[in-house]
């Protein structure tokens, strides 16, 4: 085996690494772990490496990190620093000690608005910088697509740059100065004093020459050290040297960064062309126009948008194949437009739009930000991967650049969907390199791409770093003396090379320990899920997840619900991106070794919601839930569940007994000790309360009224009116009848005829839920047969309880991938505002009204299913449509179905509560209506938040009644 296709084994912990742990945590007030979990966890950035580390540190103070670095010195272990795990080229993973900051070590000390200063922590999110900074009237200029959940720590560790460079320039002009610490131990302030590094000053004598010729040759020169810094010209910098240096030659402490004043009234300008070489060939002339930034779009990421999105995401797009997405300051708004309209005359594009509203253009640059999800799957669902991800060349020569780019991918018979900082000529893809099997392919492709951006006289990197998946492309791109010159520099700050190593000096292979390789196929199973779009693939499907982090972000304000767990715990363990790492993990066997049985699998799924919010905001579709579901049935497959399984994910079939004897039951739980002794022998948790239990369900109020002839079957003569069904799951069935009936009378009142299903139904979410699958086959093929005839008689559905009726538009479609009829139903399948909106193929009467909602202030809780599988927009369209004034919420209400009924789950339960639920509901007005359609959103607020909530049927009602 040659060391190209080598991948180096995991080793158990030895006695010295259970050594380094314990000096470590004897010396350090925050956390050490070296549980195969969190090892696990910890493994991979967001790059195409997998090395497991041997102990993960969580610091709490900089004595925590300089003692983390003491250990690392006298130990010789390696220290590999860590902000959000975003690092794109394998920059923030290693044997040895990995150091996560963002957990403790994220701290804005102070802001000085006069000297446009700030201070922080390395954790600090870039996010958490611009809201502390905003009041003032600034931010922090650079600004990567991550930018929601990456760190300073991690920009000064790549240099990072963003859409704004052009304006604000890269972390390294954005720096005063660092608290470093280097592989001495020495602690030393970094700003424009070399002396403080002994050496520094003749090591910049000695390779003048060098420097000067072949560094900083243009903006978006990030690969290996900034060298150019360190002249004399440039004000002898060592921060900005620092920065960019990747952890390799100090450890960040702390910082002082500039801050830049918030652009006033910037306008965005969409630029449409043939192509997006053609947009390319256009910047050099934009570029005179002075615009604040230029972003370039391709029609290979725009179609992968309208397919995760929808085309409204692009509606604002012009004509085009290719697109230049720019923001243009101005002094005021007239200024900005003036300039604008130049722009656009300046320009050779085929169409053009001027948005001024930046509400308005938000939509389109969140389509540029989450490029890097939305790329990672290429239009055939191959799996397309980073590693030559943001190569740069001078950006007058970027339309030619990506002419021979094209020819070269084509030649290895790969593709990607590019897009990136035109401006400044950087350039983001990721490509369909086959590296199931190995790295040869991959290390075939980088040589040569390496080769065609050195002869552009371009960066291997433009703003990520070179890390393990381009350090060894550095001598195509550099003379002799310069790569020695990296090694001198590399033996001044750190001799015992215990800082980051394997990285710009002395790489590690770029094919060694890849990650996709070690994982082993995991074929479907029959009862299990279809995994369609990922072959069937189990493997294929966790390694969706690329490591972006959009799930360690608070995307409340943006509308997102993911990821509710990590929002309430703020550990990777509880967040998308943790779970999916471990499940990879599972897959590859090395760390984790049980299977589906271990227990590693076990500790982070456990605090999963089943939210599916995951599915649909993670751009590159990781589902949770589905794994989960996945994971828990091929784990009890013939054995025997935990109780809470047998209860509440059977609850449907328990229903009709409970409500035989409602009373009883009901009376029972109203016992305060009965209820505590009662509900943990279930697998609930005490402090939960149970529902009252209705009596009588609507399927047998629905079944008196057949017999009094005052309802039809669906199978009846036609009458002249549209017929709808309208279908009570078995939450409302047995729990809430009455919204079943609020249904049935709205749409009778917008002249539709509804009619029901014959039998009972049930869907089977919560068998779904706690991965009881063949229970769930079971509970949904009888659904089909009891739906199929209706749909095939044009008679669509329309679902009471979101979660059920997500069910139909989703889970039915994976459990029964070959069965026509499932697809039919999906499609057959809206909910009530769909229907009142003229979304479904039956239309209300034009002639009846809804009733007004003016002046009514509703607290809106979309249920997660809904929000992931169906989307809100319909339901949010309808109440503004009626004169509603809505406060909707974003995030998972905490209860989730099963999940916070659970006994060990209700204090995180109550923590995602409070994400947004529960202080929605204590500053709503004494007269505020909480609305929500789901059945566990209303229990929640009952149980926590002591409010009764209303579903949109009864509200309609009540309203059509005054």
């Amino acid at each position: 085996m040659t060391i190209s296709e080598a991948v180096r084994p995991d080793a158990p912990l030895s006695p010295e690494d259970r050594e380094v742990a314990s000096m470590i945590r004897e010396r350090i007030d925050g956390e050490v772990a070296t549980s195969s979990l969190r090892r696990a966890e910890y493994s991979s950035d967001a790059g195409n490496y997998r090395i497991t580390p041997e102990v993960v540190a969580f610091p709490k103070s900089k004595d925590d990190l300089i003692a983390i670095a003491d250990v690392a010195r006298v130990t010789g272990k390696p220290v590999h620093m860590r902000g959000a795990g975003t690092s794109i080229a394998g920059n923030a993973i290693g044997r040895g000690i990995v150091v996560d900051t963002s957990r403790h070590l994220n701290k804005i000390h102070s802001i000085d608005p006069e000297a446009k200063t700030a201070v922080v922590d390395p954790g600090v999110i870039v996010a958490q910088l611009q809201n502390a900074a905003r009041p003032h009237g600034l931010r922090f200029g650079p600004d990567p697509s991550t930018w929601t959940r990456c760190t300073i720590g991690g920009m000064i560790g790549n240099n990072a740059c963003g859409s704004h460079s052009l304006r604000f320039g890269r972390t390294a002009d954005n720096v005063v100065e660092l608290d470093m610490i280097d592989g001495l131990g020495r602690r030393f302030t970094a700003a424009d004093d070399l002396s403080v590094v002994p050496g520094l000053n003749e090591f910049v004598a000695d390779n003048l020459a060098t420097i000067r010729l072949e560094f900083g040759r243009f903006g978006r020169q990030v690969s290996g050290y900034g060298l150019e810094a360190l002249l004399p010209e440039n004000g002898h910098s060592l921060a900005k040297l620092l920065v960019g240096s990747e952890g390799t030659l100090g450890i960040v402490l702390g910082g002082t960064v500039y801050l830049v004043d918030i652009p006033s009234s910037p306008v965005t300008i969409a630029l449409g062309y043939p192509s997006m070489v053609a947009a390319a060939d256009d910047v050099p002339a934009l570029l005179e126009q002075r615009p604040g930034a230029i972003e370039g779009l391709d029609g290979r990421l725009t179609d992968a948008v309208r397919r995760h999105h929808g085309a409204e995401a692009i509606a604002a797009l012009p004509e085009g194949s290719g697109w230049l997405l720019i923001e243009m300051p101005g002094e005021n708004e007239i200024d900005a437009l003036d300039r604008a309209h130049k722009l656009v005359a300046a320009s050779s594009a085929i169409s053009s739009s001027i948005i001024p509203d930046a509400a308005a253009a938000r939509p389109l640059w969140r389509v540029r930000e989450d490029g890097v999800g939305l790329a990672s799957r290429t239009e055939s669902g191959e799996q397309a991967w980073p590693g030559f991800e943001d190569a740069a060349v001078p950006p007058e020569r970027l339309g030619d650049y990506l002419r021979e780019f094209d020819k070269l991918t084509a030649r290895h018979g790969i593709e990607g969907m590019p897009y990136g900082h035109f401006g400044d000529g950087c350039i983001h893809i990721r490509l369909s390199i086959p590296l199931e099997r190995d790295g040869a392919a991959l290390r075939a492709f980088m040589l040569d791409a390496g080769r065609l951006v050195a002869e552009f006289g371009g960066s291997m990197s433009g703003e990520h770093g070179d890390g393990r998946a381009r350090s060894e492309l550095l001598p195509l791109m550099y003379s002799e003396k310069a790569i020695a010159a990296f090694g001198d520099l590399k033996r001044l700050f750190d001799p015992k090379n215990v800082l980051n190593p394997e990285v710009l000096v002395d790489p590690a292979p770029l094919d060694a320990d890849l990650r996709r390789p070690q994982a082993l196929p995991i074929p479907k199973i029959r009862g299990g899920f279809a995994f369609a779009e990922d072959s069937g693939d189990f493997t294929k499907a966790v390694h969706r997840c690329v490591g972006m982090g959009k799930c360690r972000a608070d995307n409340r304000d943006a509308g997102g619900f993911m990821c509710p767990s990590y929002m309430a715990t703020k550990d990777e363990t509880h967040s998308t991106r943790g779970r999916a790492r471990v499940l990879q993990e599972m897959t590859n066997g090395k760390l984790v070794k049980d299977g589906w049985k271990s227990q590693e699998v076990a500790d982070s799924l456990d605090l999963c919601l089943s939210c599916k919010a995951c599915s649909s905001d993670c751009p590159a579709g990781v589902d949770v839930a589905a794994y989960k579901s996945e994971t828990l049935y091929r784990k009890y497959k013939g054995r025997l569940r935990p109780m809470n399984h047998y209860v509440l994910g059977q609850l449907p079939r328990w229903e009709p007994l409970m409500s035989a004897f409602a009373p009883i039951v009901n009376g029972m739980f109203k016992i305060d000790w009965l209820r505590k002794a009662i509900l943990p022998l279930a697998g609930v948790d005490k402090r939960r309360t149970i529902p009252q239990i209705s009596s009588r369900t609507f399927k047998q109020d629905r079944n008196r009224l057949l017999k009094e002839g005052k309802a039809i079957r669906p199978e009846s003569p036609r009458t002249d009116r549209d017929r709808i069904m309208v279908w009570a799951d078995s939450f409302s069935n047995g729990f809430n009848p009455e919204i079943d009936h609020d249904v049935v009378r709205v749409l009778e009142r917008v002249g539709l005829e509804v009619v029901t299903p014959n039998n009972q139904v049930c869907c089977g979410l919560t068998w779904i839920s706690t991965g009881q699958l063949d229970g769930a086959r079971a509970r949904l093929s009888r659904l089909m047969d009891e739906f199929a005839p209706v749909v095939e008689a044009g008679i669509p559905i329309v679902g009471v309880e979101p979660s059920c009726t997500a069910v139909l538009k989703s889970d039915l479609l994976e459990l029964f991938p070959d069965d026509p009829r499932a697809r039919k139903i999906a499609n057959a399948t809206y909910t009530l505002a769909e229907v009142l909106n003229g979304m479904a193929p039956v239309k209300p009467d034009p002639t009846v009204e809804l009733p007004r909602l003016d002046g009514v202030e509703l607290i809106v809780q979309p249920h997660c299913h809904q929000h992931a599988v169906m989307g809100f927009a319909p339901d949010r369209t309808l109440l503004n449509s009626l004169g509603a004034k809505i406060n909707q919420l974003s995030g998972c209400c905490g209860l989730a179905g099963n999940f916070g009924l659970e006994t060990g789950h209700y204090e995180t339960s109550v923590a995602v509560a409070e994400n947004s639920l529960l202080p929605a509901l204590r500053d709503a007005g004494d007269d505020a209506i909480f609305l929500a359609d789901g059945y566990s959103c209303r229990t929640q607020a009952d149980q926590l938040g002591a409010t009764e909530g209303k579903h949109l049927a009864t509200l309609l009602m009540e309203r059509f009644a005054q």
